[in-house]
């Protein structure tokens, strides 16, 4: 079961590191939750997988029987879903929001907030020269 999950792991990271990369907002959204999945997913195994018994301590025990799953990875994996959901919310939002201002979701016609770079006809070199000599245009 542990190899299945592992190369399952491994598609997910990929495919959201490939999400990720792309230029379009949207797509990179989905690879932010494609890769808090394949996170969380790997935590889950690394807690151990097993179908026959739950993860519970019997009462007068001090340990859980050999051969049960972590029940911390699961603990914390509850936690992580509730914040990766929180950043989906947030990232959904900010991303309407860009499109609502900039009519786009191609991160490279992103860029309002970089100066547009003139070209100085006189000195012949662009205003990005220019302020790396120092100098103001």
């Amino acid at each position: 079961m542990e190899p299945i999950v592992a190369v399952l792991v491994g598609v997910l990271m990929a495919a959201s590191v490939y999400l990720m990369l792309s230029r379009n907002l949207v797509r990179f959204v989905f690879g932010l939750v494609l890769i808090s999945n394949a996170a969380n997913l790997l935590i889950f195994a690394g807690g151990g997988l097993t179908r026959a018994a739950p993860p519970l301590i019997e009462t007068g025990a001090s340990l859980p029987d050999p051969g049960v799953a972590n029940a911390l990875p699961q603990a914390l994996i509850l936690t992580a879903i509730v914040i990766s959901f929180g950043l989906l919310a947030f990232a959904l939002v900010l991303a309407f929001r860009a499109y609502q201002e900039l009519e786009t979701v191609d991160t490279d016609a992103m860029r309002v907030a970089e100066p547009v770079e003139k070209l100085d006809e006189a000195a012949g070199e662009t205003t990005a020269d220019a302020a790396s000599k120092g100098r103001s245009v």
